[in-house]
């Protein structure tokens, strides 16, 4: 039984990281599409990076403190 524990909690958390990128990767994906469409040079895609970090960590924190629980 713990083994299909730690098979349970090792997918959980791959699937957050993959989450994390997917996330990360489709804000500055749109970041730099809106650039080239508004003629910014890096505007942005380092706005629209540094908002995508911050949505995936406070989305992460808030999954990991629900594990808790």
């Amino acid at each position: 039984m713990e083994k299909k524990k730690q098979w349970s909690s090792g997918a959980s958390y791959s699937g957050m990281a993959f989450q994390m990128g997917i996330i990360i990767a489709g804000g500055t994906f749109g970041g730099v599409k809106l650039d080239k469409w508004l003629q910014l040079s890096p505007l942005f895609t380092i706005i629209c990076a540094m908002a995508s970090i911050a949505l995936a960590m406070y989305l992460m924190i808030h999954n990991l403190s629900q594990k808790k629980k």
